[in-house]
Order: structure tokens, then sequence, then C-alpha cells
């Protein structure tokens, strides 16, 4: 059985998809693919993919994965072209590699994202970022299906400042750009969670809705400070399998050997 990791993004209209609603077009563009998929024992069988940590809807997303059994092997980069063309615009499968590893859910522990406040001078977000990551305890609250729950949210934030100025912006209407990272932690702490601790601390209240994106999530390094890329151990292991048989290729043969 083949293991395949795809990364996906969620863009544009498409960033307001539930993950139920992208479960459905994905496994209709498995269909449509051709895709030899694995499927699960019992009375309803289900296509073997698992999907990790997916971003909340509304959010858009440039760092999606999930992975996939298939009973046949596929050259992940053509898997990925059919994929890609068989989903709508907007879901888009932009990476795909050959599960050489173990644990891909293991290795996404952090998310870095960006947080667009049309309406916000960039100097009063950058204070309220400030005064953010300055509190000790930044208490907010969500509705859960048992209630309200309130929690500090300022453990999880890693970073949370300001990033640039937008390059797109139609009008001269003021505009802030966040850059946060996030642990993935229990509870777990969304941006709209960071948006409501903002709020709270700093009386930051976008004017509209904040245009959020997730750009990156993977392992959280700690000596950098970064989120690294997930998928890249499986790369660097198939590198190494290839590279493998060319240097046994080209090693000298022992005197005397037939």
């Amino acid at each position: 059985m083949q293991r395949i990791r795809l990364r996906y993004t969620k863009r544009g209209r498409l960033r307001f998809t539930s993950h139920r609603d992208f479960q459905r077009a994905f496994e209709r563009a498995l269909r449509r693919a051709e895709v030899p998929m694995a499927y699960s024992a019992g009375f309803t069988p289900h296509p073997k993919v698992s999907y990790a940590n997916a971003a909340p809807t509304g959010t858009g997303s440039e760092a999606e994965y999930l992975e996939i059994a298939l009973t046949a092997s596929r050259d992940p980069e053509t898997l990925r072209v059919l994929l890609d063309e068989s989903l709508p615009p907007g879901l888009d499968v932009v990476e795909a590699v050959e599960a050489r590893t173990s644990g891909l859910a293991d290795r996404l522990t952090a998310s870095v994202w960006e947080l667009r406040l049309d309406g916000v001078d960039p100097a009063d977000a950058e204070r309220a970022a400030e005064a953010f990551t300055g509190a000790a305890t930044v208490e907010v609250q969500r509705m859960t299906k048992n209630g309200v729950r309130t929690f500090d949210a300022r453990p999880a934030v890693v970073s949370l400042e300001t990033h640039g100025s937008p390059a797109d912006r139609p009008t001269d209407q003021p505009c802030a750009i966040l850059r946060l990272v996030v642990r993935h932690v229990t509870p777990a702490v969304r941006p709209d969670d960071v948006l409501s601790g903002l709020r709270a601390v700093a009386d930051l209240a976008p004017p509209v809705p904040a245009a959020v994106t997730r750009l990156a999530q993977g392992l959280f390094d700690e000596e950098t400070g970064t989120v690294t890329d997930p998928l890249a151990p499986d790369r660097e292991a198939a590198e190494a399998r290839t590279a493998a048989p060319a240097a046994a290729a080209t090693a000298p043969t022992p005197e005397g050997s037939a």
C-alpha cells in the first residue's frame, strides 16, 4: 500500500468552504481522477483519507494537509496534477510527496497566520499587538456546544506583530497586517480568539471582519522561532533513497572482483 501526503489551499471565496464540504469535493475528485484508493473495512467502506488540523470555516489557507492510501503505486506529481484539475479553483493541490516517515499529524504543532484588518491604522494595530504580547494573561470567551467557555489565549501565542503593508489597496483607507504564530494547544487558540483578545486588552475593533489566512503550519522550532515544513522529512527520505543506488553504481570496484 502506498501513502501519499498532499498540501492544498483554500483561496478566494472557497475560504468559506466548510471542512465537510471539502471532504465531499475531495472524494469526488478522487473518483474523477480514478485514483486507486484503499478503502476501510465494514458495512460502509470509506476511502482511506486522513485529514490533519483543518482551518476553520471562513479562513483562507496556503497550508492544509492530508494523507491518502492507495492500492497501487502512482507518481506523486502526476497524481497531484490530476487531483488539482478535478477540484474547483481555490481548492488547489499544490504539493504531493510519498509518505516515507510516520507521524505527519505530530509535526503540525504550530501555525503562521496573517490577519488583514481593513479600516485599522497600522500604528493602532502595532500598539494593540504589543499590549497583547506584554500581558500576562488574555482571557477570551468562546461559545461551545456546552455554553460559553472562558480561557487564557496568551500562552499559545508565540509572536504577534505588524507585518508590512498591503500592496493591493484600491483606496487610501488604512489597513493593518498582523502576522501571528500560534501553538496548537488544547483548547485550540484560533485567530478569532486572538482578535477577541486584542479587543479586550487594547480596545482594537476592526470596522469590518478580518481577512484571515493560514500561511504555514508545521513543527515549531524552539531555537529559530520558525514553523518548519512538515513534508520536508518525506522529501529528504525520498532523495536519500534515490541517491543510494546512484552512489552504489559509481562506487569503485574492489581489486580482484569479477
